[in-house]
């Protein structure tokens, strides 16, 4: 069982995680919120080392990122647990079966995923002719450690590094992997801390502080926002994260607005999907306020995943679900010369 760094000893066998900002303190024998980091005889151990429950090889546009190496694939990993407890989340099945289960003999009686080492993930994104790897499926900061091997081997290999994260890591997390973090999609899922408290179990503002420190180290920064039917689509809260993306991140910045759908949430089946209109109009607020690229997502071949030039609004990437149907040619827009992309996102 692999040792975890990030974490400080406390008094009585405990010890402090410092991975995400819950900052859990943890008793002897039990885990953290997350429930794959554990103390064990005063070391913090992570569980989930050298294990993936998910492996797969994807489209980079499905984590989504829309402005970075369009058109290549991921080789995309994730393991059990998360530090959130998202009402929506989709992929509750491996976030959130650990519960808040801590005890030994719980943990003793889990199978946690396929042996997967660092090394055998970067052979398998190389073989899969994959560009990147990407740590997904389940929030990366709850195995930064795992993550954080694999993204070194990578990084050697010629692979970039993508993070798709929920932003709560700590300072102490982003500096272990902002070297060799290439690209990171960060779910701002509202601008409400009163929606992160009741929805996610956690808080808001060390999520937007994750966003200004991706931006102030140059790391490619990709927004994605679920709008929720009653929970997170007032116009109002949304128009004010636009404003805050154009203002502390950059006009730049792609936000993703998506659609949510309760057939595949953890616990809000008896909401509605989100219509139409309403990411539509969400998009037009984006647009107003001076976002260069808002993307409506999980709309099927809707024209609004497509990519315009800012200065002209010719199109320059068209998609057609996650498959890029016409790419622009070296970055620039092919009527007026606009950059779209630098090369080190191409």
């Amino acid at each position: 069982m692999k040792s975890a760094f990030l974490f400080e000893p406390l008094n009585d066998n405990q010890v402090h995680c410092l991975a995400c900002n819950h900052s859990c303190k943890i008793p002897e024998g039990k885990t953290g919120l997350c429930g794959v980091r554990q103390n064990i005889k005063g070391k913090l151990k992570l569980l989930v080392f050298d294990k993936a429950v998910s492996a797969n090889i994807d489209p980079i546009e499905k984590k989504p990122f829309y402005h970075f190496l369009p058109g290549s694939l991921a080789f995309s990993i994730g393991t059990f647990g998360c530090d959130f407890r998202c009402q929506n989340c989709q992929n509750y099945d491996i976030s959130q079966i650990l519960g808040h289960k801590g005890d030994v003999d719980f943990y003793s009686k889990i199978s946690w995923g396929e042996n997967l080492s660092p090394a055998k993930a970067v052979e398998a994104a190389k073989k899969n002719d994959c560009q990147s790897i990407a740590y997904t499926y389940n929030e990366p900061t709850i195995w930064a450690e795992y993550a954080l091997e694999i993204m070194k081997r990578a990084r050697k290999e010629g692979l970039k590094n993508i993070w798709v994260s929920n932003g709560f890591m700590t300072k102490e997390t982003f500096k272990a992997i902002s070297p060799y973090l290439d690209a990171i999609n960060i779910d701002i899922k509202s601008f409400s801390d009163e929606f992160y408290r009741q929805n996610c179990g956690a808080r808001l503002e060390p999520v937007l502080e994750s966003c200004r420190r991706v931006v102030k180290k140059k790391i490619h920064l990709e927004i994605t926002t679920l709008v929720i039917p009653t929970l997170s689509d007032d116009e109002r809260n949304l128009k004010e994260l636009a404003k805050f993306i154009k203002r502390e991140l950059g006009a730049d910045v792609p936000w993703h607005v998506s659609a949510f759908s309760g057939e595949i949430s953890w616990k809000l089946q008896h909401l509605p999907s989100t219509p139409l209109t309403k990411l539509k109009k969400i998009r037009q607020i984006g647009r107003d306020i001076g976002l260069n690229y808002v993307y409506v997502g999980n709309v099927y071949n809707s024209g609004l995943d497509n990519t315009f030039c800012p200065k002209c609004s010719e199109e320059v990437i068209k998609r057609l679900g996650y498959h890029v149907e016409n790419y622009l040619l070296k970055g620039l827009c092919r009527k007026c010369g606009q950059r779209i992309l630098s090369k080190k996102q191409m």
